[in-house]
């Protein structure tokens, strides 16, 4: 048709239905469950406005609605004849029959499904979102004699449900709205799981049989964070109340059912839900999840008699102000696995953030470090280095990209040495045109690309990169003639729209570009941009032109990290703290191919024992001094001298991240970057072993360790034939038994 394919890619919009990590994770894993022949369903929300489109404005941040489908969305299918209702607020009525909840609200669910292939292996599994409707009688069934016209724009109501996702990483913000979301996303969901059950051979009855006994053996429900978690007392309202279960048999069946993610340990993120929000919204699950707790608590009391504080602090409810319900203790108690998404961080999970429940039932606690798919995060995006690897290797890393240790005999060959670095080139080359089109900024495409891309938030310490680059910027000045290894230093993210210090590290970014790009002594040495918009899409064209990754979280805050995967297996060299997968990448790759800086857990719960006092290191090291004193005078904000002053005196008085005691650390490990980047073949030779060692990052790995040690179902590396071949009569189309 003469059209340009990538042409055509650019008009497409991002289906941004997440934050960060936790939803792009959620993508790769659908990726691999259909390409490892899985019988996978990914449930979600079908949002009307994903997450916001940043502008930069005068250097802040400006959101403005992500009206994704406004051209349609020519991947979905509604499935209006899979429409479900979705009950909230009303009653609970004690009847002789058992427990009704009576007099709610009803709106209904209707599925939208996208198909999900398998690499090259003729699967195809489902992603159903949900998208909230009024049914045709609301507001007009109370014998209604009034505004017929207002009822009919009261379907709004109903239909804000599905309207637009929480902006917020890492941060749990108790909204009404947001409680209705998470409930009609799992009410929704286990209703077509049930009916999908019993529409199934397996729910049919033999003899006596309950008819749900082999429901976990069919099904396997994995929680996706807390986000999900109403789904226990759901589940349990069906079985009790609906399938008149003894609670003991519906408890039994749904614990075996579900398995829980923990996704992160920052207190400000666990979800806490008011238990008078939830008595008006759900009545009948507060009183389920009062007599889950009850249970839980009677359990306890009877292993460890008089141990009140152990009661209190293990409860599923806490006192104290306003009675809140601690949404992770609710799945680890309805759940038969509980996991962290690398090795630090289930550690962390089981010694301190819930080492009541770990002390309990240790085997409940397990790891399955994150991944990422290699068909987007290689061959899609880097299509130059997925080539260069098959020249090498073959073609098979892409289903198994443990073979990629292969790449280790070709460390000392010169030519493939040379290739790689042409490569990393012309993905710099063309990067570098983009930034000029878009910035009009003029960038050296041979300066070393230092990158900063992740959600902007304090424990990710974007200021610490920002005081660095000032540092750089003082350095120059001090001495224009010196020998300075040039860089361009890209830093980009959202920040929650109500997170005043995320906005203002925004602000100063911008700032700082502002002088240090138009500051003649400096010239080509060192240019600053902030990435306007940072998304999936933007992601596939920076990260595979990066030389270096930033991933310099506190140690102990970042659950794992996925993008700092990404940028090894596409050729970038990472300097880090020992948090999240950065350990597991130091350990695969060699301590000595990463750039580590910085406290461990150790020193950071040490600091913390001491106290951290800002000053001291403020007072002791006067590089750090002075980019301090400038960022405070005004050096960077001369119209507004005082515009960063919330932040420096959250770094004097406030920091829980401890920017300045890593900083001194960041800067040497920093200079050791410069060094070895003079030094073009030690450096791609350092790439190479990298690339060779990201093989344990696939999330085809990760999803095998979930499928064997928690699902209990078996991949396949089948390619079942095409619909257009005739199949063996009688052959069963699903080997795996559990659908996940």
């Amino acid at each position: 048709l003469g059209l340009d394919m990538e042409e055509l890619e650019e008009i497409e919009e991002d289906a941004g239905l997440g934050n960060g990590g936790l939803g792009r994770l959620a993508a790769c894993f659908l990726d691999s469950m259909a390409t490892l022949g899985l019988a996978a369903y990914g449930y979600g929300i079908r949002y009307e406005y994903g997450i916001f489109n940043q502008k930069i404005r005068d250097g802040w941040q400006v959101e403005e609605a992500d009206d994704w489908l406004r051209h349609g969305n020519p991947w979905e299918k509604a499935r209006p004849e899979y429409m479900l209702p979705v009950h909230f607020y009303g009653r609970v009525e004690h009847a002789a029959t058992g427990i009704k909840w009576v007099d709610t609200q009803v709106v209904l669910a209707l599925p939208y499904d996208t198909p999900v292939p398998g690499y090259m292996n003729n699967t195809v599994n489902t992603m159903r979102l949900w998208s909230a409707r009024a049914p045709n009688d609301f507001n007009l069934r109370d014998f209604n004699v009034g505004d017929y016209i207002q009822a009919v724009l009261d379907r709004n109501l109903a239909e804000n449900i599905s309207r637009v996702l929480y902006p917020n990483d890492n941060f749990f913000e108790g909204k009404e709205l947001r409680l209705k979301q998470e409930y009609f996303v799992v009410a929704a969901t286990l209703q077509d799981i049930i009916r999908r059950f019993k529409a199934s051979k397996f729910g049919s009855t033999e003899s006596v049989r309950t008819v749900f006994d082999s429901f976990p053996d069919q099904v396997a429900i994995q929680l996706n964070d807390t986000h999900p978690a109403m789904a226990i007392p759901e589940l349990m309202r069906i079985f009790v109340d609906i399938e008149k279960l003894p609670w003991n048999k519906a408890w039994d069946i749904t614990k075996r059912t579900f398995a829980y993610t923990n996704h992160t340990v920052l207190p400000e993120a666990l979800e806490r839900w008011p238990v008078d929000l939830v008595e008006k919204l759900l009545p009948r699950h507060l009183q389920i999840i009062y007599e889950i707790n009850q249970r839980h608590l009677d359990h306890i009391a009877f292993l460890f008699p008089n141990d009140v504080d152990r009661l209190r602090r293990m409860s599923l409810i806490e006192e104290g102000g306003t009675k809140r319900i601690n949404m992770a203790h609710l799945c680890i108690v309805g759940s038969h696995a509980v996991n962290g998404v690398a090795k630090i961080h289930s550690e962390i999970v089981k010694t301190q953030v819930f080492e009541d429940f770990a002390a309990l039932e240790p085997e409940k606690f397990q790891n399955k470090t994150n991944g990422i798919t290699p068909r987007r995060w290689l061959l899609l995006c880097n299509p130059g280095l997925a080539e260069l690897i098959a020249e090498k290797i073959g073609e098979d890393y892409v289903r198994d990209l443990s073979q990629l240790t292969k790449l280790h005999k070709f460390v000392d060959d010169d030519l493939f040495i040379r290739e790689v670095a042409k490569v990393k080139q012309e993905n710099k080359v063309k990067f570098a045109q983009y930034l000029e089109k878009e910035y009009e900024v003029k960038i050296n495409p041979s300066s070393m690309f230092d990158v900063h891309v992740k959600r902007i938030h304090e424990y990710k310490r974007q200021l610490m990169n920002c005081l660095h680059i000032v540092t750089m910027y003082n350095r120059i000045r001090r001495d224009p003639a010196k020998l300075f290894v040039p860089r361009t230093v890209i830093i980009g993210g959202k920040a929650a729209p109500g997170y005043h210090m995320a906005k203002m590290i925004i602000k100063l970014i911008n700032a700082v570009a502002h002088v240090v790009n138009n500051d003649p002594v400096v010239g080509s040495k060192l240019k600053v941009i902030f990435l306007e918009n940072y998304r999936v899409s933007l992601a596939e064209k920076v990260i595979p032109a990066t030389d270096l990754s930033e991933q310099i979280s506190t140690a102990g805050t970042e659950a794992s990290g996925t993008g700092n995967m990404k940028f090894m297996l596409n050729g970038a060299l990472t300097i880090g703290t020992m948090d999240g997968a950065n350990v597991e990448m130091a350990e695969e790759a060699g301590e000595e191919n990463l750039f580590i800086f910085g406290m461990r857990v150790e020193d950071v719960t040490e600091l913390d024992k001491e106290g951290y006092h800002a000053q001291e290191y403020y007072n002791r090291l006067p590089e750090l001094k002075q980019a301090i004193d400038q960022i405070r005078s005004g050096f960077f904000s001369p119209k507004e001298p005082d515009l960063f002053k919330d932040v420096v005196n959250m770094l004097f008085h406030h920091d829980r991240f401890k920017v300045f005691a890593d900083y001194e650390a960041y800067v040497k490990c920093q200079e050791k970057v410069s060094e070895l980047y003079l030094n073009s073949k030690a450096w791609t030779k350092m790439v190479i072993r990298n690339i060779a060692a990201a093989g344990k990052f696939s999330s085809d790995r990760t999803i095998k360790e979930y499928a064997r040690d928690i699902w209990h179902v078996e991949p396949s590396d089948l390619k079942i034939p095409p619909p257009n071949e005739p199949r063996e009569a009688g052959e069963d189309k699903t080997p795996n038994g559990t659908a996940a």
